[in-house]
């Protein structure tokens, strides 16, 4: 979760504890993520055995392949694993993301959207045109809002649509109530900034894929993207959970494009790091956890260790922050490497040292981060002397 740009520290540990609230109908406990179920990725084709992996009981089935060979005989190579399929929205979950409560209203138009029959052969397919019929529908009265739509669902597969009414557990703030709203008219920014914001990330992830020595498994297409407005407040910008990012158009962080598109990538990867198994709880908790019982929670310590400048107001760097943990740490790594391999892929200049370049438990996050979802891909040029140095922390903001 992104909370309020100020928050006091009290409400910044209650409110990020839990970084994807949950909607109406799921099971989890109000303000409380229900996460993905962990994905268990295939090893990639033509890997050798994983440490520990199974080997021959015998020595004949040791010796079997040399002597197949000896005989002349033709050994198989093992089958590449199948690649996984793309995901997608399909259009009745699309549907679903864009009338997710008043259908009824709206349903000689939706019906219109079904096809009749299949579509020629080269063109989309009727599936893909039903979810254009359905965000035509859905933005009618603003025709920039819906080419904004069209186009985000064109090229990136995700669908922006709208959040359930509800009351959401905030924590020090007490109960917050969410309720859906259009980006749209005087809020179109937002749709136009979310639709850069993707395409965006679009680039640099296949950028990452071609210098990569191993798949990419990071995803970021066919998300649904689910608008609100929090009435008399402007927390959370942002919470993801279940391959659903909702964006809250009151959102104190949501001030400029750049902003939103950290904000979504810090929530895009809180998806990823849940399908991957809670990949941060076991891979970046020693480090993290180091780290603290260094520093504990003093400026001055956790400085060359903190990904990002930003700090929460009366409190510490918000990836050191008590009560956040290690995932909040891990998504703000997360942003830093995005914007690095950014930056180099624009060839620009970054501002400060590279991440990796500080302290050896920054080096070792960064390979894990890497290694884990970009397939070790790193654009950021090697580390050397007279570097530049850090800029001093930024104080009264928190994600």
């Amino acid at each position: 979760m992104r909370p309020d740009a100020t928050l006091p520290l009290l409400a910044a540990l209650a409110l990020a504890v839990a970084c994807a609230p949950s909607g109406p109908g799921n099971a989890a406990p109000a303000g409380k993520a229900a996460a993905p179920p962990p994905a268990s990725p295939a090893p990639a084709a033509g890997a050798p055995p994983a440490p520990g992996g199974p080997v021959p009981t015998s020595s004949a089935a040791a010796t079997a392949a040399p002597a197949a060979s000896a005989r002349g005989a033709q050994v198989d190579a093992p089958s590449p694993a199948a690649p996984e399929p793309a995901p997608s929205i399909t259009a009745d979950e699309a549907e679903a993301i864009l009338f997710p409560e008043d259908a009824a209203a709206h349903q000689a138009g939706i019906d219109a959207c079904r096809p009749g029959h299949a579509g020629a052969a080269g063109t989309p397919s009727p599936e893909h045109e039903r979810v254009r019929c359905l965000l035509a529908l859905r933005y009618q009265g603003d025709a920039q809002a819906a080419a904004s739509a069209t186009a985000l669902f064109d090229g990136n597969g995700s669908v922006a649509g709208l959040e359930r009414e509800h009351l959401m557990d905030g924590g020090y703030r007490g109960t917050l109530h969410l309720v859906p709203e259009l980006p749209v008219r005087a809020e179109r920014r937002h749709l136009e900034w979310t639709a850069a914001a993707m395409a965006d990330v679009d680039a640099l992830v296949a950028d990452l894929a071609a210098a990569a020595s191993s798949p990419v498994r990071y995803r970021h297409r066919a998300l649904a993207l689910r608008y609100f407005r929090s009435v008399r407040a402007r927390t959370p910008s942002a919470y993801a959970t279940g391959w659903t990012v909702a964006y809250n158009l009151a959102g104190s962080l949501h001030r400029s494009a750049d902003a939103v598109r950290e904000t979504l990538f810090h929530e895009i990867f809180h998806l990823n790091d849940s399908a991957h198994g809670a990949w941060s709880q076991a891979a970046l908790a020693p480090i993290y956890d180091r780290i603290v019982a260094r520093c504990g929670t003093r400026i001055s310590c956790l400085t060359p260790y903190a990904p990002n400048e930003t700090l929460v107001k009366g409190g510490t760097y918000y990836a050191f922050q008590p009560g956040n943990g290690v995932g909040e740490y891990a998504a703000e790594l997360a942003i830093r490497y995005y914007r690095e391999q950014r930056a180099a892929l624009r060839g620009e200049r970054l501002g400060e040292a590279p991440f990796k370049c500080g302290p050896p438990e920054n080096a070792r996050a960064w390979s894990l981060l890497a290694a884990e979802f970009f397939g070790g891909a790193d654009r950021v040029a090697p580390c050397h002397d007279g570097a530049p140095s850090a800029p001093p922390p930024r104080p009264g903001a928190a994600r």
